[in-house]
Order: structure tokens, then C-alpha cells, then sequence
């Protein structure tokens, strides 16, 4: 398919590939080798026990949906329609995939942060639009946090904008949108009648105090934002690959439409599980935002004194690392040849963007580790294999 050339196996794929072939640490894909909460693992089992085997209803359980437009509604003031306005998809990936094929035509142009998830340019190419990338890039002024330039934001925006997709917070760089930087894309969405699109699958995995905003809540929004997130990160649970779009009902029906031919429905027993987690394991998730915290702390530490400059994260599971320290221009060879040298395994962020060499030099950890993992990878790179 012509569409889909440059799209090979992903770089995720490739890395978790050369760590098992190798008994290196995997850091570099994002999933966590401890599990969720016990209530959730035994409710799903007690569903799945009790006969909860066939196919749900097609927009999802009402139970879940009625889960996830409370918990909205009491994180952040914002009402749906459980019935019309919340749609559970096989992760929150298929959400955004089926999103963005109901919404975007031939020509059309997607707006987007980079470095950006790497579903977000397949499933644009699949549906015929145009990228129209807007680099993050760290901040000395800013603790190195990643930003966007506002010029660069407003001269992505033209005639032939349909979509913007946001996600925050940001993977792979950590960063946390502010309310002001969300106010500028608000802005520009209602000035050029753009669709938003938000990937928030991160939302509760906020560090430092930070606070993560929806944009759906700002002037003008709520009208035109789909908000995707779902339970894997949330939850520890990345293979359950439940998660849910949230908009208006002329948005979600369009979603619905195109999902129903892709992957349909998600399990249901497993949304059961969810739906009850969502309401009564909120002291867990708060438990496993900190306990993350740590992990970012304890892994940042550690490649510091192996000799990379880290860049500090405010969210997610991930912490974005400069090689130049260590000698190193180019993340792709270092990232192939850490796993045999150090035994460790990581992300070259360089793939993640559209202008290569805007992140050519960094690279990519996870930290959704146990700290015997995490010690163990550090131990491994300040052993000499990186220099």
C-alpha cells in the first residue's frame, strides 16, 4: 500500500526483539513488570468465571461508561452523556486510529506535537492526511522541560487544518501541557474550526505537583474535543487494551461508525473489572503515581552518573536522555548496540519525529520498572559498555 511505505515494524517491536534476543533490561518498551491492584485481577477472573464470555454491547458496557463520565465528571467538571458521549475501543490506540479515520479526509492536515507516538503519522498516512509537525524541544530557561515554540504552533495552522492531536501528558517527553499552553491550541482550534484530539492516556501519572488540564474545559472546546484515554497505563494492565473515547455525540458517532468495522467491542468482562476499579481504587492509583515518582528519581539518578545529561520528566513512565555527553550523535546506533554491549535496552527518539535530527541525539528509558530492574540497568550502563 502506497500509504503505508516507511511503515515497517515498529520500533518498539524491534527493540523489545533485540532485548530478548540479547537477556538485556528492557527500557525501552513502556510496560510495567508489576501488575494492578488484586481487587481488579479477581474481579475480572469472578466475571470471566461467572460468564461474561461474549460479545458486550457495541458502544461498551454501561457500566464502564457510566464509570469513566463520573470519574470525568469529578476530576474535572466536565458532564457526558454516558449513553452518547463516552465509547469504550480496544485501547486507547484503536480510539485514536478510529478517530482519526472518521475525521480526517484525503488532503486534509493533522496538526501534531513531536516527538510523537508512533500510531499517530500510520493511522494519519492510512487515512490520506498531511502531518503538519510542531517540534517540543527542551528549555534551559525551563529546567529542560519540553516546550513549543507559539509561532511554530500558529504557522502549522492553515485552510487546510481538519485535526490536531495532543497528548499530554506527553510521551515520550514527559512534559505536561499548562493551562496557558493549552489556552494558545484552544485559540487556534476555534479561530480555524479545528477538531482536537487528545491523548491523555497518561492522565493520572503526573509528578512534582504538576497538574494535568483537559482542553475539552476551555472556552469553546468541549464542542469540538474527542479525549482518548484507557486503563493499561492507569492501571498497570497494558494488555487488557480497554480504553474509551469521550466527545460530543456528532464526534463519538463518527468514531463509533469506523470502530465497529475494525475491532467492534472490547472484552466484558474485563470492562466490568474496570468500571469498579475506576470508582473504588483511586488510593492505588495515587500509590502508583508516587511509587512512580521514585522510580523516575532512581532511574534519573542513575544515567546522570553514567553520563547522560537526563532531561527531567513531569508525567508518564518515561524519561528522555541526551547522548552527546557520552560521545554518541546518533540515538538509532546507540540504542542497537546497547543491548550487547550494556545489556540494557532503550528507545531512539529520533524515530519519533518527522525532522530527525531535532531529537537525533536522545534517547528514550522507562521507568515503570521494579528498583532491583532499574539498579540492575544502572549498574549495567556504568560499568563501561556505553563508553
Amino acid at each position: 500500500m502506497r500509504r503505508m511505505r516507511g511503515f515497517g515494524e515498529t520500533i518498539f517491536a524491534e527493540m523489545t526483539q533485540l532485548a530478548n534476543d540479547t537477556g538485556a533490561i528492557n527500557l525501552g518498551q513502556g510496560f510495567p513488570d508489576t501488575d494492578g491492584p488484586e481487587s481488579l485481577l479477581s474481579g475480572a477472573a469472578r466475571h470471566i468465571m461467572a460468564g461474561v464470555n461474549q460479545y458486550p454491547p457495541g458502544p461498551g458496557r454501561r457500566e464502564l461508561r457510566a464509570a469513566v463520565a463520573a470519574d470525568r465528571s469529578r476530576r474535572y467538571g466536565l458532564d457526558y452523556d454516558p449513553d452518547t458521549e463516552v465509547y469504550v475501543t480496544v485501547g486507547a490506540t484503536a480510539g485514536i486510529a478510529a478517530s482519526v479515520q472518521a475525521l480526517v479526509e484525503a488532503g486534509d492536515e493533522v496538526v501534531l506535537f513531536e516527538p510523537m507516538y508512533d500510531s499517530y503519522p500510520a493511522v494519519i498516512a492510512l487515512a490520506g492526511g498531511v502531518r503538519r509537525p510542531v517540534p517540543l524541544r527542551p528549555s534551559a530557561a525551563d529546567g529542560g522541560r519540553f516546550r513549543f515554540d507559539p509561532d511554530e504552533l500558529r504557522a502549522a495552522f492553515g485552510p487546510r487544518t481538519r485535526l490536531i492531536i495532543v497528548n499530554t501528558p506527553h510521551n515520550p517527553t514527559g512534559t505536561v501541557f499548562t493551562r496557558d499552553e493549552l489556552a494558545l491550541i484552544a485559540e487556534l482550534c476555534v479561530e480555524h474550526d479545528v477538531i482536537a484530539l487528545t491523548d491523555e492516556v497518561y492522565e493520572h501519572l503526573v509528578f512534582d505537583g504538576a497538574e494535568h488540564h483537559v482542553l475539552a474545559g476551555l472556552p469553546g472546546m468541549r464542542e469540538r474535543t474527542l479525549a482518548v484515554s484507557s486503563v493499561g497505563k492507569t492501571f498497570s494492565v497494558t494488555a487488557w487494551k480497554t480504553g474509551w473515547v469521550i466527545g460530543p455525540p456528532p464526534l463519538v458517532r463518527a468514531v463509533q461508525t469506523v470502530n465497529q468495522f475494525l475491532t467492534f467491542t472490547a472484552n466484558g468482562a474485563l470492562q466490568l473489572a474496570i468500571a469498579d476499579a475506576i470508582r473504588d481504587e483511586q488510593a492505588w492509583v495515587l500509590a502508583q503515581r508516587d511509587a512512580l515518582q521514585g522510580k523516575r528519581d532512581r532511574l534519573s539518578a542513575g544515567l546522570r552518573a553514567a553520563g547522560f545529561d537526563v532531561l527531567r520528566p513531569q508525567g508518564t513512565y518515561f524519561v528522555m536522555a541526551d547522548i552527546r555527553p557520552l560521545g554518541y550523535t546518533d540515538g538509532i546506533e546507540l540504542a542497537r548496540a546497547l543491548p550487547r554491549s550494556a545489556g540494557v535496552a532503550a528507545v531512539p527518539a529520533q524515530v519519533l519525529y518527522d525532522h530527525q535530527d531535532e531529537g537525533r541525539h536522545l534517547v528514550r528509558f522507562a521507568f515503570c520498572k521494579r528498583d532491583d530492574v532499574l539498579d540492575d540497568a544502572v549498574a549495567r550502563l556504568s560499568a563501561g559498555g556505553i563508553r
